[in-house]
């Protein structure tokens, strides 16, 4: 009995730790509560068999033998309500079935007589179950296999990481459930009661093997609760070190090692803690900044890492450079073992694969394996530890060569585009986040424009060591032409700047009168003369941002391009834009939707050039959409950024010719034909607006499948502050609450 004490006092104390841990973590997860009162649950099972045994009175031992049960019955009720929640499915359940399930458990070990719960209590410890006892195991019963039901189905649709929770999760709970129904249920209804006390320890191999699922797999991320107990910890052995040595000093310099009285003791002592009270918040701070490098080497700032990433895109058109350039940015923001750059074979120049010098070397045979596998992926992104099972091959090949991501770069998911960008594992041993996965399909998509551009800049430069002796020749003819070209361009620009100033008055004029007779001021319409009214409105709209558009490329030319930041709700100016638009994608029969933010931030943006940029995506969206087709434009936030898309299921945009899709006056040939009055103004001037205010374009698109447009800000580099508020702007606060 000593010996069964000692087990239960120890599986007590592990329960009790680990339930810390669960809530601690993360207490405001449903997910932690349920697994938290799960062990606790488990301690109070437990805790009540070890008082019972402890107990020298039959009356206190027949109380702890009621705790007992009601431990029990907790322990599978707060299990289902973990499992409902870990597996997504707590949203399909309400209040009431919250109460179906607890309600008649409890209600029966709370009314029913103790002689039918428990007949004897036995001088072993064991107890001689009643009527309600043997009612409660079957309840049990139903319980537990719900929830294996729901792990194992779960299970098997889960992908690597998640998969290997399930399988510890699993492991725990039958290496629980079958010893514990099997002393505490089917033993006692044979008439074996001795292993009953025993039953309360087997809740540990459930502790044992979570725990496994956390520290190994991740379940919960424990490393703030380390981070912040070790630097408590440290804090306070420094804190009494200094407390020891200073007082030592103190009694030994001024008193000669006299002993001293109380009373000066006292207030040695005394001076001396608050001078350390003063001293604690510092070396909190420095060992918590010392925890912090420890536990979170990860850490980076998304928006500076794509701010430097742009910026080499920007700068650099040959293709080692940038490659090596990209490595370097990639490695000091998401801190990988290696980053490898792999472009395939040209007409001209054979496979290279550049990278970090830590990069594994990879053979011919593996190269191939995954060249003619990952195309038919349909995904561009890979994640090795997240493969299914049907990739184990693949999985295996990568796992061989330490990689930890592979993305394709390339336009589209079903091609194998122009190679491949290969991360190693984290040097810190932590998984990538899915914010970081975010971020490294965003420099992929980008990276992909920049190497086609710097392939054929590369091409050209082959080509022209050939040329070089025809081209001298030439050059001498063409300084003329291109004096001449600039002369004309300059005269261009003049005509369209004054042309556009000139034609702005009458069609402000023409825009401004044809709204007040749709407003109802020159009389009532019929239906006849208000649509071709409304058609005329739109249209006078188009060409006056046409003209804006003109007018910026001007301003550009001449350096006169400025932006004027004002603080501006981005959620109401997209849905005013969204609203002015509705009518011509309706004339198209289109479905133009959008789901405004109840709550958006106010950003630092100029308003008339950011309206512009919205107004040319949706624009551009409906133009180039066939009729019947959807258009979604999605307004989102995270904690460091606002993002904006607009998505369509239109013609989509060629893959060979989206590298020159932002470049002035270009368009491609399928947006020619759908429209022929385009300009190739508009994609150039919103990359140009979105650039000059800090932010990133977003660009995804497949020909005959749709495309996605769009733009990322950081919020802390647009936030409105009371130094850069212009004069008369409103405020934070009453532009945010703006309906």
């Amino acid at each position: 009995m000593q010996m069964l004490n000692i087990i239960l006092a120890l599986c007590g104390l592990i329960l009790f730790v680990l339930s810390l841990v669960v809530l601690y973590s993360n207490s405001k997860s449903p997910v932690n509560r349920w697994l938290g009162g799960f062990t606790l649950s488990g301690l109070i099972w437990l805790l009540a068999n070890l008082f019972a045994n402890l107990s020298q009175s039959g009356y206190a031992n027949l109380l702890f033998s009621r705790l007992t049960l009601i431990g029990a019955s907790l322990v599978p009720l707060t299990y289902l309500m973990f499992c409902f929640n870990f597996t997504g499915k707590a949203k399909n359940i309400g209040s009431w079935t919250y109460a179906t399930i607890f309600l008649p458990i409890m209600a029966l070990l709370a009314l029913t007589p103790t002689s039918l719960n428990i007949k004897s209590v036995l001088n072993n410890g064991g107890i001689q179950p009643g009527i309600a006892y043997l009612f409660l195991l079957a309840i049990l019963a139903v319980y537990f296999t719900i929830d294996i039901r729901l792990l194992v189905r779960e299970y098997r649709e889960a992908k690597q990481t998640r998969r290997q929770q399930l399988y510890y999760i699993l492991l725990g709970t039958g290496m629980t459930v079958v010893p514990g129904v099997l002393l505490s249920g089917i033993l006692p209804v044979l008439g074996v009661y001795g292993g009953l006390p025993y039953g309360p320890a087997v809740v540990i191999f459930f502790s044992v093997f979570t725990s496994i699922a956390i520290v190994r797999h991740r379940l919960l991320d424990v490393r703030l609760i380390v981070a912040r107990s070790l630097a408590y910890t440290f804090s306070l052995l420094s804190l009494g070190a200094i407390f020891t040595a200073v007082a030592f000093s103190i009694t030994g310099l001024l008193f000669n090692g006299d002993k001293l009285s109380t009373s000066a003791t006292r207030l040695v002592y005394t001076v001396l803690a608050i001078a350390l009270a003063y001293v604690f918040p510092f070396l909190k701070r420095f060992f918590d900044e010392i925890t912090r490098k420890v536990f979170y080497r990860d850490a980076y700032d998304t928006q500076s890492f794509l701010d430097g990433f742009n910026k080499v895109l920007v700068a650099t058109y040959e293709l080692v450079p940038l490659l090596r350039k990209s490595a370097v940015i990639i490695g000091d923001n998401l801190k990988p073992t290696y980053t490898v750059f792999g472009i395939k074979e040209t007409q001209n120049v054979p496979r290279r694969i550049l990278g970090t010098a830590s990069a594994p070397k990879f053979t011919d045979k593996d190269i191939a394996f995954v060249r003619s596998v990952t195309p038919k992926m349909r995904r561009k992104l890979i994640v090795v530890d997240e493969l299914e099972e049907k990739y184990s091959e693949l999985q295996k090949v990568l796992q061989a060569n330490n990689i930890a991501v592979i993305v394709r770069l390339a336009s589209a998911t079903n091609e194998e585009g122009i190679g491949y960008l290969v991360l190693g594992p984290k040097k810190s041993g932590n998984l990538y986040s899915s914010q970081d996965l975010k971020n490294i399909e965003i420099i992929a998509n980008e990276l992909v424009i920049a190497i086609q551009n710097a392939l054929r800049f590369e091409e050209i430069a082959n080509f022209n060591l050939t040329l070089q002796g025809k081209v001298d020749e030439a050059t001498k003819k063409l300084r003329g032409a291109n004096e001449r070209l600039k002369e004309l361009d300059e005269t261009k620009d003049d005509f369209i700047s004054m042309a556009s100033h000139q034609l702005r008055t009458p069609l402000t004029s023409v825009k401004g009168y044809i709204s007040m007779v749709l407003e109802g001021d020159a009389g009532t319409l019929n239906t006849t003369q208000k649509k071709l009214l409304e058609q005329s409105f739109y249209s006078s709209q188009r060409m006056v941002f046409l003209i804006a558009d003109l007018l910026n490329v001007s301003r550009l030319k001449t350096g006169k391009f400025v932006i004027e930041p004002a603080p501006v709700n981005l959620a109401d100016m997209v849905e005013e834009e969204v609203e002015q638009l509705q009518k011509g994608a309706a004339s198209k029969e289109l479905t133009l939707t959008y789901e405004k933010p109840k709550e958006f931030p106010a950003l630092m943006l100029d308003e008339t050039k950011t309206r512009q940029v919205v107004m040319n995506f949706i624009d551009n969206a409906i133009y180039y959409t066939p009729q019947g087709g959807h258009i979604r434009v999605e307004l989102t936030e995270t904690p460091a950024s606002v993002e904006m898309r607009v998505s369509d299921d239109g013609i989509g945009v060629p893959k060979h010719e989206q590298h020159h899709l932002f470049t002035k006056f270009y368009r491609a040939g399928n947006a020619r034909k759908a429209r022929p009055d385009g300009t190739g103004l508009g994609l150039f001037m919103a990359k140009k607006v979105v650039v000059a205010q800090g932010g990133a374009i977003i660009f995804e698109s497949e020909e005959g499948k749709g495309s996605t447009f769009g733009f990322v800000f950081s919020k802390s580099k647009l936030a409105p502050t009371s130094v850069n508020k212009p004069k008369g702007a409103k405020t934070l606060t009453s532009i945010a609450k703006k309906p």
